[in-house]
């Protein structure tokens, strides 16, 4: 099987050629100014490559969802779903192999970085038996993975950030071989830059740009000006997967292009200014408002992962909803409360996940179960998942009272961790061990757990005891009782 595909042709006309399986072992930077080719240099990257390899496209601009017209590429518009969604959908590319373009085109610049963050993340989550080979490109990436703070909060950034960092630093050994562009590198953080082994430089003019474009290909800073003075859609290469030695190369030409406007020239109408005054100002108060255009029906998510099962399929027709039915009778939001806090806990990791995320997979699922709304607020939802976590679905069941109770002298992130221990205690049970304090808490690390209860114990809240076996109790003041020792 032949893994070389070409990309162009250099400067003596001969075809310049990129080894597939070579690129998916030492990943791409691609970098140049807005308008010098570096999103046709991907579609005809992800052209070439598409019967070879399973592809992954990060579309900011919605740029690329034209392969899904002669490819089998699938096309998912982000702001449709829910990120709980978002992540199921990773896992299940990953699963089925199937070749998708992500379009966030629909989102602001911070719920694009979140949600780059969570697809990212299921990506490189997926079990090591989905660990197959794909080609992840990340057009504008500046944006998923910045070197400096901008206007979006820190949270999100650092989310962002890391998702890109572990594609190119950590994602090789999980199949995945980041293929990123970028406008500038000044603006694309270092460790996401460092990892790529192949470059394919554009035209750039500032003067740090073009002598980190130069470093990068090995070249002397006195021939970093030809980097300036590149066409349009040519490039300087180097890499394994492309040459041992700096060429130029134009990028040959694509089957599918972009929806956005043209770049050309077009002859301007030829009506005379009086006319032309006339067709913008006459009879604008009768002029009726312009309806907007239907907006197309949302595919569902659960139909949209169906189809990365097999993709080759024609889409479903849309559903006719037919006539209105009548209302739903109204339902007790309690059971399926208790039921979805027991759904989410059946996942080993689901107490590490960020709050956010757990609070829209627990939206999700009251909504499949049919609730008009979803019951709990965020702070209700945080104080339910932490007893949830100790075992204790219905707190108001009785045999709970005085345990939460002399919970109310810690904070809300202590709650679970004591409340597993009050439970432990009310049941004679052996006490929990540090990884089972640090699953309640949120934490992998032995050091956190052991300032948490010595936390704990300066509050009056918990009694540490450790006998000469080195077995360790603990026990509830309030409630005159104590674990076992373990």
């Amino acid at each position: 099987m032949d893994n070389s595909i070409e990309i162009g042709i250099d400067g003596a006309q001969r075809p310049v050629h990129v080894n597939v399986q070579e690129l998916l072992a030492t990943r791409l930077l691609v970098q140049g100014n807005s308008g010098s080719g570096k999103s046709h240099l991907l579609r005809r990257l992800l052209e070439e490559s598409a019967g070879l390899v399973q592809q992954i496209v990060i579309d900011p601009e919605g740029d690329f969802v034209t392969l899904a017209d002669q490819y089998s590429h699938i096309v998912v518009n982000a702001g449709d779903y829910s990120e709980a969604e978002i992540a199921a959908m990773g896992a299940r590319i990953r699963e089925h192999r199937a070749s998708v373009v992500l379009s966030l085109d629909t989102l602001e610049i911070e719920a694009q970085m979140s949600c780059v963050a969570v697809f990212l993340n299921a990506l490189f989550d997926a079990p090591r038996a989905h660990w197959f080979p794909a080609l992840v490109v990340v057009d504008e990436a500046q944006m998923f993975a910045p070197s400096a703070a901008g206007e979006v909060s820190d949270a999100v950034r650092r989310a962002s950030l890391s998702a890109m960092t572990n594609l190119m630093c950590r994602g090789r050994k999980r199949g995945l071989a980041g293929a990123i562009a970028t406008q500038r590198l000044a603006k694309l953080a270092k460790n996401v830059a460092a990892e790529a082994s192949n470059f394919l430089m554009g035209r750039t003019f500032l003067d740090i740009d073009m002598a980190r474009a130069a470093d990068l290909l090995g070249m002397e800073r006195r021939q970093a000006e030809q980097i300036r003075d590149l066409d349009r859609g040519c490039f300087l290469g180097l890499g394994p997967a492309i040459t041992r030695r700096p060429v130029s190369i134009r990028i040959g030409s694509t089957r599918t292009a972009t929806r956005a406007g043209t770049h050309s020239l077009l002859p301007l109408p030829s009506a005379e200014p009086a006319d032309m005054q006339t067709m913008l100002f006459a009879n604008l108060d009768a002029q009726p408002a312009p309806s907007p255009a239907p907006a197309p029906r949302p595919v569902a998510a659960q139909e949209l992962m169906e189809r990365f099962v097999a993709p080759a399929e024609d889409a479903a027709s849309p559903i006719d909803d037919g006539p209105p039915s009548e209302p739903a009778p109204a339902i007790d939001p309690e059971p399926v409360v208790i039921a979805a806090l027991r759904d989410m806990l059946a996942d080993p990791a689901c107490g590490f996940h960020a709050e956010s995320f757990l609070y829209q997979d627990f939206s999700v699922r009251c909504r499949m179960q049919k609730l008009r709304q979803v019951p709990l607020d965020l702070a209700q939802f945080r104080r339910r998942f932490a007893l949830a976590k100790a075992g204790i679905f219905d707190p108001a069941e009785p045999q709970w009272h005085d345990l939460l109770d002399a919970a109310t002298r810690l904070p809300d992130d202590m709650l679970a961790p004591f409340l597993l221990i009050g439970r432990a205690a009310m049941e004679g049970s052996p006490c929990p061990d540090d990884d089972a304090l640090g699953a309640a808490y949120g934490t992998r690390s032995p050091g956190r757990v052991r300032r948490l209860v010595e936390y704990m114990e300066r509050q009056g809240a918990v009694v540490v005891r450790s006998d000469f076996g080195g077995r360790r109790s603990i026990g509830i003041p309030a409630l005159g009782l104590s674990t076992e020792a373990e």
